[in-house]
């Protein structure tokens, strides 16, 4: 048998195809465009979802045609709290607000004003990258679409209403609507009527690991299969990388660099602490929970020095920030499209601090690299205040290509960093053993073990990143209301 892990990403969709010895017998990408139509805005058309799947599974079906043949179930992970709006003839209504957009932040103070236990219901603050406050604005300010709302879905669930038919997601991407009682791993009504919905607004909630669905019979004749193919729950795309590397046990860790940025701890309970922007979300799998500090721009920040001095091989520039003396770069506040851990503040932005003439590409890319560290270390911080104390995690993610960068991260953090021999698959990974289980019932213990660690990089003591990390600490606050007069001003 072989299963398929499709990853609905933020800048691309990406699969592999495994056998029952999680062999990648084939993978495949296809990227994808994010629009912005107005400042702190992020948008993505569903069908761009759905088309580039359609393509990622051709194009895996051409590399390894027997293997594909023996398909038995897919799952899916994806960017989370996407809001994908349908009607009732479940047609897309508008464009998909993402993750990364800043335009409800208004409607997350009103949120928890109409709702003071939801940080109790839900373990977060209301941020405006969740669903729910998305939906308190578009009553607002497109109240037409809003009233027309039938159902939302949460990005990689749309993806597997196309396939299968039927409205379902998962608790782990669940937990980033604002809408589920976390503990109880159940959608709040309470959470719901706030922003005017119900639970008929709301998909069907099961395990990640559980059988969900299955995938259409036309879908399945046109790829020709003549077997019942399952879709199993799937994956919050941090949900999926963790159980891709095995990180499914209380105290295991995996850092992210991927468009955004995440520490992620595992846990056996329900463990929230908002305050400072932790996130506590359930775990794909039955009867587990996991931490989280995210930042909203990571790998992205170098994506976007690399395109501002127009460099076209991030490995390269990457390359030579590695040859810049720490000493003299600028710093960088990575907050690009506002940040979440610690400080949850939609109207931050990034920061080049200490620019000279003498500053160059390498300079920008050196000072990117080591600000996303720096937020994580912060991300580190605010977990210990939550009582998890991680002492490694495993690397992932595209930024994880860099073995400079996981140095950083590991010096900044005080954390050891795990590279793997395939660690930037782990996302597609964890659907793919996601669907294995969902089809054979295996045990998680089973399936989701460690794969083999290529490199454990150690935090080196410096003297010179130490006082630099303090001055990285200082700049916020400094800016914390300038940054908010500057959004006020601009409106």
């Amino acid at each position: 048998m072989t299963y398929l892990g499709i990853d609905i990403g933020t800048s691309e969709v990406k699969a592999i195809l495994t056998d029952d010895a999680q062999t990648i017998l084939a993978s495949s990408g296809v990227a994808l465009r994010v629009a912005s139509p107005h400042p702190g805005w992020s948008e993505q058309n569903p069908e761009d979802w759905w088309h580039a799947t359609l393509d990622v599974i051709a194009a895996i079906r051409a590399a390894q045609p027997v293997a594909f043949s023996g398909l038995r179930g897919i799952a899916l992970s994806g960017q989370m709290h996407g809001a994908t709006l349908l009607d009732k003839q479940q047609h897309v209504l508008r464009a998909a607000i993402l993750w990364n957009d800043t335009r409800s932040f208004a409607e997350c103070v009103e949120l928890e004003a109409l709702v003071p236990e939801s940080r109790a219901i839900t373990g977060n603050q209301a941020m405006p990258g969740f669903t729910a406050p998305k939906l308190l604005w578009l009553q607002k300010y497109e109240p037409a679409l809003f009233r027309a709302t039938a159902t939302v879905l949460l990005p990689k669930d749309y993806v597997a209403l196309r396939l299968t038919g039927e409205c379902v997601s998962d608790m782990s991407d669940a937990s980033g609507t604002l809408w589920l009682d976390v503990a109880k791993r159940d959608w709040s009504d309470r959470m719901l009527a706030a922003t005017g919905l119900s639970r008929e607004h709301m998909p069907r909630l099961v395990e990640g690991s559980a059988a969900a669905a299955q995938v259409r019979s036309s879908l399945c004749q046109e790829w020709g299969i003549h077997h019942p193919v399952i879709l199993a729950g799937g994956a919050g795309d941090n949900a999926a990388a963790a159980v891709g590397l095995g990180v499914v046990e209380p105290g295991a860790g995996l850092l992210s660099l991927g468009t955004s940025g995440v520490l992620f701890a595992g846990s056996d309970g329900y463990a929230p602490n908002p305050g400072q922007g932790v996130h506590a979300f359930c775990h794909c799998l039955p009867e587990r929970w996991h931490q989280m500090s995210v930042i909203l721009s990571a790998a992205s920040s170098l994506s976007w020095v690399a395109q501002l001095t127009q460099s076209n091989d991030i490995g390269e520039l990457a390359g030579l920030a590695e040859k810049v003396d720490a000493r003299k770069a600028p710093l960088f506040l990575p907050y690009l499209s506002g940040e979440r851990t610690p400080h949850n503040d939609a109207t931050a932005r990034g920061v080049f601090f200490g620019l000279s003439t003498e500053h160059g590409r390498a300079d920008l890319a050196y000072a990117a690299m080591e600000g996303v560290a720096f937020a994580m270390a912060d991300g580190n911080e605010a977990l210990r205040s939550a009582g998890t104390h991680l002492t490694q995690a495993s690397f992932v993610g595209g930024g994880s290509r860099s073995r400079f960068w996981a140095q950083l991260c590991a010096s900044a953090s005080g954390l050891d960093v795990l590279r793997h021999d395939h660690g930037v698959a782990g996302g597609t990974m964890g659907a793919a053993r996601l669907a294995q289980m969902g089809v054979t019932g295996r045990a998680p213990a089973e399936v989701c073990t460690r794969p083999a660690v290529q490199e454990t990089i150690a935090p080196q003591a410096s003297n010179v990143l130490a006082d630099r990390l303090g001055r990285y600490r200082r700049l916020y606050p400094l800016l914390r209301e300038e940054f908010a007069g500057a959004t006020a001003a601009a409106r």
